[in-house]
């Protein structure tokens, strides 16, 4: 019976797989960065409807997450912005197993860069294009479509689960944070992350920090009655790329040994001035570090409040005028997965089965919203999902094939998992 209902599913999904790049095609013209997110939150909440699956809106409360250790700050608001979650069986007995994916995609500017418009999906050689396409938006349809092809082949899905349709993974991880506050956490956690068909074994922490300074503005014809601002500024980066070089000194110890340099120091953002003969009064800074697992948040933010001191006491020049230190966004800290979790033996048993092979296991050097399912209950789970290419780059593209391999898996777990009922 066991082998009945395997092969129905599995044939199910590949009866629903047009769909599933219909709907990621959908997603991808969203261009959904961040506070641009409505878009992708219509198509995704249309498509549960139209599925027959219940639909949630769930929003940021800052008065009720505010001040959790998980909440990372920001500096914009969040009136009018939320996650979707679809509940199944929410007070049902048994297992309760969780689907979680990002809608947010990071900038692709500038788009003159890509081959074809990257806000417009295009396939060419088994490969679907789009920012997004890869990081996550086709995971998210491979695992909302899981679900629908475990019901289409005719089977009622009886134990709790919940899909998760969350913004601001890319930043924060609020939105992951407002959905476990509400209460949508469970017994394991998949995330179809573009990582491949492998099993997630740790991430490390990661922070975001900003920096800014005041120079003084002056007319070209005499520089010296001016301070650049942007120049000052940049008498920063060297201290902090020292902080780089420690961290990968000191603490890359086992399993991260295994790279040379797994905590990156990544100086992403840039900018002041506003006149090009005129001595740049101010200028910012946006940067990003890694961390390994075991380090706390609190930890990491001292480590780069004293290399900008440092940098400070070294530089007569800030001395007199020294930059402002603020952490935003990221504080995130990392961990290592609990291999040994029946969740992940029964995902290992269905890669097996789809593939005949061994799952292979992929340490990683940057972070995904699985810290908070970790952190804030202790929620076993990895990520698993379809293979992509230049992911936050230029032309980011998914393997076709990659995604329905993704569909088939989560909904070859969900049967096994999942206590199902012969639909009437």
């Amino acid at each position: 019976m066991e082998r009945y209902i395997e092969q129905a599913v599995l044939s199910s999904c590949d009866q629903v797989f047009g769909q599933v790049i219909d709907f990621t095609k959908e997603m991808i013209k969203q261009y959904s960065v961040l506070n641009q997110e409505q878009g992708v939150l219509d198509v995704v909440e249309k498509n549960l409807i139209d599925l027959k699956l219940p639909v949630t809106r769930v929003p940021i409360d800052l008065k009720r997450i505010g001040d959790h250790p998980l909440f990372a700050p920001v500096e914009w608001s969040y009136d009018k912005k939320y996650n979707l979650v679809s509940a199944i069986n929410p007070n049902a007995p048994g297992k309760t197993l969780v689907l979680n994916g990002h809608l947010d995609v990071v900038s692709a500017t500038p788009f003159d860069m890509w081959t074809q418009a990257p806000n417009i999906p295009w396939e060419k050689d088994g490969w679907l294009y789009g920012r997004g396409s890869g990081d996550m938006l086709s995971g998210v349809a491979a695992m909302i479509y899981a679900v629908h092809a475990v019901q289409r082949a005719g089977y009622t899905i009886k134990s709790p689960l919940t899909i998760q349709g969350v913004i601001e993974e890319e930043c924060t991880g609020n939105g992951t944070l407002a959905c476990l506050d509400k209460g949508y956490d469970g017994d394991f956690v998949l995330i179809p992350e573009p990582f491949g068909p492998q099993i997630y074994s740790g991430q490390l922490g990661v922070l975001w920090f900003k920096l800014r300074l005041q120079g003084k503005p002056a007319h070209v014809l005499d520089t010296s009655a001016g301070v650049n601002a942007i120049e000052m500024l940049q008498l920063v980066i060297p201290y902090l790329k020292e902080l780089e070089a420690e961290l990968n000194d000191t603490y890359r110890l086992p399993p991260y040994d295994q790279y040379k340099q797994p905590f990156n120091l990544n100086v992403g953002k840039f900018k002041g001035g506003n006149w090009a003969s005129s001595v740049p009064a101010d200028a910012e800074m946006e940067g990003r570090v890694g961390f390994p697992p075991g380090m706390t948040s609190n930890h990491i933010m001292q480590l780069v409040s004293d290399k900008i001191e440092k940098a400070i006491q070294a530089c007569p020049e800030l001395r007199s005028n020294p930059p402002k230190l603020r952490f935003h966004g990221f504080r995130s800290e990392g961990h290592l997965v609990e291999l040994s979790n029946p969740g992940i033996t029964l995902l290992s048993a269905c890669h097996q089965k789809l593939t005949n092979s061994e799952p292979k296991q992929f340490l990683s050097t940057a972070t995904t919203d699985l810290r908070a399912f970790h952190f804030y209950n202790k929620t076993a789970g990895t990520c698993y999902g379809p293979i992509a290419k230049h992911i936050h780059g230029i032309d980011e593209c998914v393997d076709i094939e990659s995604i329905r391999h993704t569909l088939k898996a989560y909904a070859l777990f969900i049967s096994r998992w999942c206590e199902l009922e012969k639909s009437n």
